[in-house]
């Protein structure tokens, strides 16, 4: 790295929700774009890779970053202490949550911390947070370049919980990591059943005029590649498969962070290349 990379912390309050993030930014970033960087299911701002792939983000494209968690994330101050937020999380929260990042980094605030204004984004999202990512540059002009990482290719994986709450059930999640178990309230099926269309990520992909690069790993265990063949089919000629051979769906990174994988390095600089393409 060439350059010294300052991680300012800062919260956001919009109604109903408590939004915990960090601006990374160089002494060298300039210009009126920003990088917003959004987790997937049971993950968080913190964890693994992300802090990492944050200060690469703004040391290699020049460019602010923005990290944060979701409010349905389910941590706070520390890892998963509000499980009862993230059972309740849904995908419309999260779109209204990265909505807020983005008005505050349009007006140049974000709670209580001032940063450059911006007037172009870029999104890089991971897993479910990469359809988040497609969704919203579906939705919000401003978006100008997009990358996903291992993202799913529909929200209809929820309704395969459907009788179980139907029934009256909590879904457990198990978190093998935490050895906590995880509930999951049906508002999400709900969610995703009132707003087909709204969060279709496939028409939402095909809809798009920017450029994309769909990163995913062919040995993901946890979403298929399939999915992102699926997104690229959808997006045609403005999107790029770039196929990370053998690499998980974390490519091989773990929590905590023992440093980057060749795996990993491959997708930061597909997506480094994007962004800079994109923004110069």
């Amino acid at each position: 790295m060439t350059q010294t990379i300052q991680r300012t912390p800062f919260r956001l309050t919009p109604p109903g929700a408590d939004l915990r993030g960090d601006y990374w930014t160089g002494a060298a970033a300039a210009g009126d774009a920003a990088l917003i960087v959004c987790h997937g299911f049971k993950g968080f701002k913190d964890w693994g890779f992300f802090p990492w792939l944050c200060e690469q983000l703004a040391a290699r494209t020049g460019l602010a970053v923005v990290s944060f968690n979701f409010d349905g994330s389910g941590v706070r101050e520390w890892d998963f202490d509000d499980l009862e937020a993230f059972s309740r999380n849904t995908f419309s929260r999260e779109l209204w949550d990265l909505e807020a990042i983005l008005d505050g980094l349009a007006a140049g605030r974000l709670g209580d911390v001032e940063v450059a204004p911006a007037a172009r984004f870029g999104l890089l999202g991971h897993s479910r947070g990469g359809a988040t990512c497609i969704l919203k540059a579906g939705l919000r002009s401003q978006v100008r370049g997009l990358v996903t990482w291992a993202s799913i290719a529909s929200v209809t994986r929820y309704e395969g919980f459907a009788a179980r709450w139907d029934a009256g059930e909590t879904v457990i999640i198990p978190n093998a990591r935490t050895k906590q178990d995880m509930p999951l309230e049906r508002s999400v099926l709900d969610d995703v059943r009132a707003n087909r269309e709204r969060l279709d990520v496939l028409g939402s992909a095909a809809s798009l005029r920017i450029p994309m690069a769909v990163v995913h790993g062919t040995a993901d265990e946890s979403v298929p590649f399939s999915d992102a063949r699926r997104i690229v089919e959808a997006a045609r000629d403005r999107a790029r498969l770039v196929g990370v051979e053998g690499a998980t769906h974390t490519f091989q990174a773990g929590h905590p962070f023992a440093g980057p994988t060749p795996e990993l390095e491959t997708a930061t600089e597909a997506s480094v290349e994007l962004f800079t393409r994109v923004f110069g």
